[in-house]
């Protein structure tokens, strides 16, 4: 229905407009609406809440950008989304801070963890280890993106995601010893 990607996307649009010069938590869905002219029975059509509009911006970028190229491992796809972080950095550094339910956070570590648990799939063979590596691993990889973002994307993602890589070839060789 291209209507309703128009709308979605102009929504997305005012949305982005809206963070880029304050706090998502200070931006309400009729600041939405007024910055591209819709009204908010338009808005709650489409999501539920901000909080929807947020992750469905997430989902859209990361799913364009998947479908757009083919990965040899899975590092080279956590390096596309440092990249698409990288691309859009006022967005994303605003959208981390928000927290708790329904947050953009947490729609990002649910978004990664199967991502993830594809990295770790043959580590362990017990359940509970690889649930606790996956885990770790994407409040670490959060951690990183978000702290990575708040300094100014000083290096590229390119250069984020070797020093990861490298961290964490240094944490499971020092595991082996």
């Amino acid at each position: 229905m291209p209507d309703t990607s128009i709308t979605k996307n102009a929504l997305a649009r005012s949305m982005k407009k809206l963070m880029a010069r304050k706090s998502f938590a200070k931006i309400s869905v009729g600041d939405i609406c007024e910055g591209c002219g819709m009204n908010r029975k338009s808005f709650y059509y489409h999501f539920k809440d901000k909080y929807d509009l947020m992750n469905w911006m997430f989902y859209t970028d990361f799913i364009e950008m998947v479908s757009l190229q083919s990965y040899e491992d899975g590092w080279q796809l956590m390096e596309s989304v440092a990249e698409l972080f990288y691309k859009d950095q006022e967005f994303y550094k605003n959208a981390l801070k928000t927290e708790g339910q329904n947050s953009f956070r947490e729609y990002f570590l649910e978004s990664m963890t199967p991502i993830v648990f594809y990295f770790f799939e043959d580590v362990s063979e017990d359940e509970l280890d690889r649930d606790i590596i996956v885990n770790m691993f994407c409040d670490a990889f959060l951690s990183a993106i978000i702290r990575w973002l708040e300094m100014g994307c000083r290096i590229t993602p390119k250069e984020l995601m070797l020093h990861i890589r490298r961290m964490v070839k240094v944490i499971a060789e020092s595991a082996d010893a």
